[in-house]
């Protein structure tokens, strides 16, 4: 606890000062969920309406399908939000999740702790029957292209993200997620562009596998895999990434590119990335900025599917308004290659401790466990 000079509780210091009245009541959610975190954006009743409106939804928990009703109640901690990436193709194309990261509040509302599961993490899929899959151990990522199929017509990603939060649930031992998204990648894009950019840290040189220096695809090679030409680099140190830099640079995952720890390390720069959209969001650039902070709002409500199980992504919004982007720990749970008894590779497992984890995570001891297990904190720069 602080205690200041004349003995009373210390206070921190407002993010918001120097910022206009109409826009300290903002923070910001639909930035921060389509970037995989917690802040939550919130204003006037014209602007809530309006990016209420934007925002996507749909049944991602089967609660419709289910005949459940919603239940509408205050939002309180603590609460676990799955966040789900998803680089969608063609409209026949069945979704992958590319990134899978779920958002753990306290019941205090005041920080979150934010963890990623590897997408070839190797585990039990259950059976579905709304897709007619009868279940398979694999990579996880898979869940979701299993859970959209839909015979006779186009798959359906919300339904494949019911069937995701399902096994995330059986692999975390969460009982019941408070809220989803799914987020569509391409919309970073166009969200980092409304902002202007964004400041982050490269914590070493990355070359694209994608993109020219220009952002232009690299052409494919004429026989063979891969692709051929130059390609954009990313120098270590604090970069201004624009949107498809940013984009491209969180997509990168080949140790021949600057990514020795492979999917691991883009994860960490996905969690980087969240965390420097998080305190662009809070940016006085943005807030300030009404025809800036409308252009960013608009932009993250076009990019996400959002589901709260009866609240409105307002109703989160006000719910955590008090997380900031200093409050949001980011986790790094560690794993390793999972091989069969011929050495095939099947897929990732986590290590030994990682249980204990989400043991401390369902008794809301985290912050002792993660004293007694520093490794567990994944640098943010």
């Amino acid at each position: 606890m602080l205690v200041g000079k004349a003995g009373k509780r210390g206070r921190k210091s407002s993010v918001w000062r120097g910022v206009p009245r109409w826009a300290r009541i903002c923070t910001v959610f639909g930035t921060v969920l389509v970037v995989l975190s917690g802040a939550v954006l919130v204003g006037t009743e014209a602007l809530m309406a309006r990016y209420e409106g934007a925002v996507g939804k749909a049944d991602l928990f089967g609660d419709q399908a289910a005949g459940a009703q919603p239940k509408k109640s205050d939002i309180k901690g603590p609460l676990n939000i799955l966040l789900v990436g998803i680089d969608p193709r063609t409209p026949t194309a069945v979704p992958l999740a590319d990134s899978i990261m779920v958002l753990h509040v306290p019941a205090s509302m005041d920080r979150a702790y934010l963890f990623s599961l590897p997408r070839d993490l190797y585990v039990p899929i259950p059976p579905f029957k709304r897709a007619n899959f009868n279940g398979e151990t694999t990579k996880i990522n898979a869940a979701m292209s299993f859970g959209s199929k839909v015979p006779g017509a186009n798959p359906d990603a919300a339904r494949g993200f019911e069937l995701l939060a399902t096994t995330v649930q059986n692999v975390t031992g969460i009982k019941r997620f408070d809220a989803g998204a799914i987020i569509n990648f391409t919309g970073f894009q166009k969200i980092v562009d409304a902002m202007g950019g964004v400041d982050m840290y490269v914590e070493r040189e990355v070359k694209s596998e994608h993109k020219q220096p220009d952002g232009k695809p690299r052409p494919g090679k004429t026989y063979g895999e891969g692709y051929v030409g130059p390609q954009a680099v990313y120098k270590k140190g604090n970069q201004h990434l624009s949107g498809w830099q940013a984009l491209d640079y969180v997509r990168q995952r080949y140790p021949k590119n600057g990514v020795p720890d492979s999917d691991y390390g883009r994860q960490r720069h996905q969690q980087q990335f969240v965390k420097a959209m998080v305190g662009q969001a809070f940016s006085a650039d943005v807030v300030a900025n009404p025809l800036k902070l409308d252009k960013v709002l608009r932009a993250a409500g076009q990019s996400l599917i959002f589901n709260g199980r009866g609240s409105s992504v307002v109703d989160f919004g006000l719910a955590l308004k008090d997380i900031r982007p200093n409050t949001i720990q980011m986790i790094k749970l560690a794993g390793g290659e999972l091989k069969n008894s011929r050495g095939v590779y099947l897929g990732e497992q986590f290590q030994a401790d990682v249980p204990d984890f989400f043991t401390a995570l369902h008794n809301e001891q985290l912050d002792p466990f993660l004293l007694e297990h520093p490794d567990f904190v994944n640098k943010t720069k």
